[in-house]
């Protein structure tokens, strides 16, 4: 039956076809050659969206649609560039700072890329080149799902069971988070004194920056409210994506004053489709999963690594190759689905913190999300700059290489990521 399924995924990849039906036509032909009863087939798929915690990503990906149509990322420009602008690479930390604070706010790379892409790289541009310019945003972009809260990190937790939860996760990604983009500006730095870029804007002197500092205020606060009850335990993530959703009525309606009744239902529908994406790929994937349990695939999974190596840290180096090649040619909801139901078990069996496999995980697969072929946000940013992939792959490589290294030390020093969710109570 397993055989049947990859065989089957396989041949349906080669061609082409929409992911979600490869996964359920794979599963389908997997149900038949093992003589099941195809009445599983839609059981599984309405069970395993039958889920509270699920809810948490249109919320958020809403409140994220809402908060750009209500015009916070002029804000976001504003404030940042009142604070770094006058640098070596100062519009690239706008962006990364900018991307940073909309990282807070909609919880994924993709929605990140599109509304930073199309606001930033035109001024960017006129400073860099395009290449260097879509790549540092793109960059900043890949912050929305390693800063909490994070549809990438729901999605893990939702897959994972009960061995991790939602905000010890959120917890896990903040201060790799903060090292990432931390390090992007000092890249950006660097690059910019290399290449010669000029200083951008003027000097700009304190009150200017306290104006700045309170126009973005109610924006920079909309983290710490949603972010803070959840940890605080006040509501659960999903009742903090309500919250998000919300917050960001009023900051549209009352503070900025830019949403109008008209943009709600194209705000609407851009989070259901993202809702749709997801949870076709969760509904197919489950009865993969439940084909695979079947099969036995997780303990002979399991028996076959711990054959190949006892050592816990051998383990997640294999893991984390995997997923970096993993990363590179398959879309990240798809590898959360099918692979953490499988490798998330046998990592409790080597001993590894569930929140540190947690993170690592996803922020590999966050990182695959820049990595070619396949690499989502760079064809976001190619179809944003309308440039080649080769051309935007010349400027983007040092973030990438950056981002595995920020990965190696997190294996290295393993309190950066579980240091502050320990710290309170996860």
């Amino acid at each position: 039956m397993t055989l049947a399924i990859i065989l089957s995924f396989a041949v349906l990849a080669l061609l082409r076809m929409p992911l979600a039906f490869a996964l359920g036509l794979a599963s389908l032909v997997g149900l038949v050659v093992g003589g099941m009863d195809l009445a599983v087939l839609p059981q599984r798929m309405m069970h395993s969206v039958d889920s509270f915690p699920l809810m948490a990503i249109p919320l958020f990906m809403l409140a994220g649609e809402l908060m750009v149509a209500a015009g916070i990322l002029q804000r976001l420009v504003d404030f940042a560039n009142s604070l770094i602008g006058r640098v070596h690479g100062g519009l690239a930390h706008v962006a990364i700072v900018a991307g940073m604070v909309l990282a807070a706010v909609s919880g994924a790379a993709v929605a990140s890329a599109s509304a930073l892409g199309s606001s930033l790289v035109p001024s960017m541009r006129q400073q860099y080149d395009t290449g260097y310019s879509s790549a540092v945003v793109a960059s900043a972009a890949n912050l929305g799902a390693i800063i909490p809260p994070s549809n990438a990190m729901i999605v893990y937790a939702l897959m994972a069971g009960s061995s991790v939860s939602v905000g010890g996760l959120f917890m896990a990604g903040i201060v790799p988070g903060l090292v990432l983009a931390l390090g992007f500006m000092g890249l950006a730095s660097f690059l910019s004194m290399r290449r010669g870029y000029p200083l951008a804007g003027g000097v700009i002197g304190l009150r200017h920056v306290l104006v700045q500092t309170w126009r973005a205020l109610p924006i920079l606060l909309m983290p710490i409210v949603v972010v803070g009850g959840i940890v605080a335990g006040a509501f659960t993530p999903t009742e903090g994506a309500g919250i998000a959703v919300l917050y960001a009525l009023v900051i549209g309606f009352f503070v900025t004053r830019q949403l109008r009744l008209s943009h709600l239902p194209r705000a609407m529908f851009n989070a259901a489709v993202t809702a749709a994406m997801v949870g076709a790929l969760i509904a197919f994937a489950s009865t993969m999963t439940f084909a695979f349990t079947i099969d036995l695939v997780p303990m002979r999974l399991t028996s076959a690594l711990q054959g190949l190596t006892s050592d816990p840290l051998m383990f997640l180096l294999l893991v984390m190759g995997l997923l970096i090649l993993v990363g590179m040619f398959v879309e990240s909801n798809a590898a959360y689905i099918m692979l953490v139901p499988l490798l998330a078990p046998i990592a409790l069996s080597y001993g590894i913190d569930p929140l540190l496999f947690g993170f690592l995980f996803v922020m590999n697969l966050v990182v695959g999300m820049m990595t070619p072929p396949v690499g989502v946000l760079l064809f976001v940013m190619c179809g944003i700059s309308n440039i080649s992939l080769n051309e935007l792959m010349k400027s983007a490589w040092p973030f990438i290489v950056f981002q595995y290294v920020v990965l190696v030390a997190c294996i290295a020093f393993p309190s950066l990521v579980t240091w502050l969710p320990r710290a309170l109570g996860y």
